[in-house]
């Protein structure tokens, strides 16, 4: 179970929707003043020992009560603090157990329903004790595993070494706006993400209602991206030494390593039968990947073993009432690199440059990553002064939380997100120094007469595909005249003849361009100039070449360029068409190039929707 204790001033909240798991006989509207409120989340293990982990719960919140003299308790199920959730018949049977427990401790306990979308309102007090968080796992369980309650230390660490308390970040900031989710602190309730009108809307990607919820289609516009963006990691993949690979999509659960894996993903999977097979649909490449290491003969000279692969698809089974738009898919497009290495010494020199490609892949892509790095408290004990430098090197602050137990297959990983229109992360490039997978995929080398079982490196260098075009589509919230990068515009230079007689010479110069490796199109129908200039503009095209008669005679074009331009306020230059390609060529240098996938003359455009 985890836990987020909050002393609050007041709390209120309403139920607004319901799923099918709704709780019936519970208030859907109520408040609480001056108490501590205990969000919780029922985890998949506590089903091992479900009553077990009420009595530890309702104990923790018992002791919280108790340092902040309180008498007041309001037990709010919220499912976002973990991803391997219990099945919802447990998670109410714990919450009601830890409700009576603490009635007869003598408070006065409230309960919001389960299985509801609701919106609350929190105000927290601002001491140390006001915000805390807890990890509660089963008795039984954490005797047969030797584990013991994990708890976890915030804070937050500069770049110039300073180390401070994470109140002093919880600002409306795109950081702040990061920790204020990680320590599950409510963010403002808003409507439908803007990327899901856009998507649709500028004809890239749409929902497939003939399919599960969460898998999409694609069209050429919204293809052409994904493509580019699955160059991009190529590229940069090989460019570091990685190699290829394909595996398949769905696995053998009757497997003991496939099963023991798939399990620290709890209920988030695509099970279903082959015949007398339990099978399931990867939710990464890990599987494969892990099974290729095993067959090989690794030698000490190999090593560090860089294997990639795109991991279309993979596949989560995400809770039906958040899967939306391209934020939360059950079918999505990983970029996944698995880097085995000789030691922790040369884990840890690879996580530096990896942790560099994601940086880099939110500066190329325009998305304004911030960050956090998770590790253990024995990692961080022993290698402290390695964490500071990750800090140093990314340039800017990072949110440090410390685990006091590992309770993952990793013992350090670094996220990195970039924030929607409303103010809430978008999870993009990570990179995690797995220390059990060698051992249970019985992955090894020999050097002298030893055998070992190394670190694995699991890294995206961007994330999923869909959430980066996520992020970019919810990145133009924020500007004044909104944009792709050039490189990843499926159309980068639009060329608008003024009349007819102007087409076969914008047709031309749109033939030219294509031929020098740039993505043009020309506006041939016969409509107006202010409508092909506010289509141009809809489409997000960086330059728009304009043909008329003075241009047709002295050889030039009057360019419209959109990163130069203001609301209201186009920026215009007069140039050769060389002058042109230079600006383009400049915009696009260093990133993959791919042709239009929509017809070059706009009265042949094909509409989608």
């Amino acid at each position: 179970m985890r836990l987020l204790l909050i002393h609050a001033d007041r709390i209120e909240y309403q139920a607004r929707k319901q799923t099918p798991f709704a709780e019936s006989g519970i208030p859907l509207e109520n408040s609480l003043e001056e108490g501590l409120v205990a969000f919780s989340a029922v985890e998949s293990m506590d089903e091992d020992d479900p009553q077990s982990v009420a009595e530890r719960g309702a104990q923790e919140i018992a002791e919280t009560a108790e340092k902040l003299k309180v008498d007041r308790i309001m037990l709010y199920p919220y499912a976002h603090l973990s991803s391997d959730l219990a099945s919802p018949k447990v998670a109410v049977q714990v919450l009601t157990s830890m409700a009576e427990r603490l009635q007869d401790a003598g408070y006065t306990v409230q309960r919001a329903p389960f299985g509801w979308y609701k919106a609350f309102t929190l105000s927290c007090k601002g001491h140390p004790l006001s915000e805390l968080s807890k990890t509660i796992v089963p008795e039984e369980g954490a005797k047969r595993e030797g584990k013991r309650e994990v708890t976890h230390e915030w804070f937050v660490l500069t770049p110039g070494g300073e180390k401070h308390e994470v109140s002093a970040y919880m600002d409306d900031s795109p950081f702040g706006n990061l920790v204020k989710k990680e320590l599950g602190v409510a963010l403002p309730a808003g409507g439908e993400p803007i990327h899901v009108e856009l998507m649709r809307g500028k004809e890239l990607v749409d929902y497939e209602p003939r399919s599960d919820v969460g898998h999409l289609r694609w069209m050429p516009r919204g293809k052409l991206i994904r493509d580019l963006l699955a160059d991009y990691v190529l590229c940069n993949v090989l460019a570091y030494g990685g190699h290829p690979v394909e595996t398949p999509v769905m696995y053998d659960l009757d497997d003991p390593a496939i099963c023991e894996h798939a399990a620290k993903f709890g209920e988030r999977q695509y099970r279903f039968k082959s015949g007398s097979r339990d099978m399931m649909l990867r939710f990464a490449a890990c599987f494969g990947m892990f099974s290729l290491m095993h067959d090989m003969h690794i030698s000490p000279n190999d090593l560090p073993l860089k294997m990639y692969e795109l991991s279309t698809y993979s596949f989560r089974h995400e809770q039906k009432g958040e899967v939306i738009g391209l934020k939360r898919l059950r079918a999505f497009t990983m970029p996944d690199m698995h880097t085995l290495c000789s030691d922790m010494d040369e884990a840890l020199r690879c996580f530096e440059e990896q942790l560099i490609m994601g940086w880099q892949s939110g500066k190329d892509l325009e998305t304004h990553l911030v960050g956090v790095f998770r590790c253990t408290a024995d990692f961080y004990a022993e290698y402290h002064d390695w964490v500071q430098k990750m800090v140093t090197l990314s340039g800017v602050p990072l949110l440090i939380e410390i685990l006091s137990d590992r309770v993952h297959y990793w013992v350090a990983k670094v996220d990195l997100a970039a924030i929607d229109g409303q103010g809430r992360p978008i999870e993009n490039p990570t990179v995690q120094i797995d220390v059990e997978s060698a051992v249970r995929f019985d992955i090894s080398y020999i050097k002298g007469d030893q055998k070992f079982q190394p670190p694995i490196l699991h890294c995206s260098p961007t994330g999923s595909i869909e959430r980066v075009i996520c992020a970019l589509l919810e990145g133009t919230a924020n500007q004044a005249v909104p944009s792709l990068p050039c490189w990843l515009s499926p159309t980068q230079v639009r060329v608008l003849p003024v009349a007819s007689r102007h087409v076969p010479t914008a047709e031309q110069v749109c033939q030219r361009l294509n031929t020098t490796g740039i993505r043009a199109d020309v506006d041939d129908r016969d409509e107006s100039m202010n409508k092909k200039i506010r289509q141009a503009g809809m489409d997000w095209v960086p330059f728009v070449a304009v043909i008329g008669d003075r241009e047709m005679e002295e050889n030039f074009l009057t360019v419209t360029i959109r990163k130069r331009s203001e609301a209201r306020k186009p920026y215009k230059e007069e140039m050769r068409e060389d002058r042109l390609v230079t600006l383009v060529k400049e915009e696009t240098a260093g990133k993959p190039f791919r042709p239009l996938y929509t017809a070059m003359r706009l009265s042949r455009k094909v509409h989608y929707i």
